[in-house]
């Protein structure tokens, strides 16, 4: 049995990044669908997309002229609504949303260094202690993370004693001030709006935390390789 060509299983997985279509979906110019998926399922389990997301982060920084590793990250949330309702889900209260929150810590470019995926009713600062952890794993040279309010407390004390993270809160001070895009903090921001360009990321539609992961270091990847 002949292999499929890898570059065109790549080529797939961009494809139902972008349009949100499903694995059985995908047009019959690409793989069948059942190869398309069983690679996928094999690079994420062999952490690929991970080793892949710090390569090209590092290599386009490089083309910046800046360090391949980041020592500033920034750090925030994003409620999304459930696309599929057999996967876990909560209640955000304060966006009124229902479904799941990933919490991103980028570089000063907006490029992910790590996420982690709950439901929407958890802390930012308890999801925040898990996303440290997993930064930890990674082996970031990150130094300094950017906060907003949510982040305040037991948390910054306990990040730091734990990984040896400083955590920096930027308050924003529209009420005197009025609206003005907080200095850094605007940057991760921005990367959300990246994510919403790729329709899979609209909705929460992946049955498991870790595949909601995978799409997102997914749609990232294919925002590098374009910078290159």
């Amino acid at each position: 049995m002949k292999k499929p060509c890898l570059r065109m299983i790549w080529n797939a997985i961009f494809y139902l990044v972008k349009t949100g279509c499903q694995w059985r979906m995908l047009p019959k110019e690409f793989p069948k669908w059942e190869s398309v998926y069983y690679y996928y399922r094999k690079w994420a389990s062999l952490d690929i997309f991970d080793l892949l997301l710090e390569k090209l982060r590092g290599h386009v920084r490089f083309e910046r002229n800046q360090t391949m590793e980041p020592s500033v990250g920034i750090i925030d949330s994003q409620s999304v609504k459930w696309g599929n309702n057999q996967s876990l889900n909560g209640v955000d209260g304060n966006k009124k949303v229902k479904g799941i929150k990933r919490h991103i810590v980028v570089d000063k470019n907006g490029f992910l260094i790590a996420v982690i995926v709950t439901i929407a009713n958890m802390h930012d600062s308890k999801a925040a202690y898990l996303l440290m952890r997993v930064l930890k794993e990674l082996c970031s040279g990150i130094k300094v993370i950017l906060a907003d309010g949510g982040y305040r407390g037991e948390l910054i004390e306990n990040v730091k004693a734990k990984f040896g993270y400083m955590i920096q809160v930027v308050i924003s001070a529209y009420k005197e001030q009025g609206f003005r895009p907080i200095h850094k903090r605007w940057i991760v921001e921005r990367t959300f709006t990246w994510m919403e360009n790729d329709r899979r990321l609209c909705r929460n539609y992946e049955l498991t935390f870790d595949s909601a992961e995978e799409m997102v270091k997914i749609s990232v990847i294919k925002l590098l390789l374009k910078k290159i």
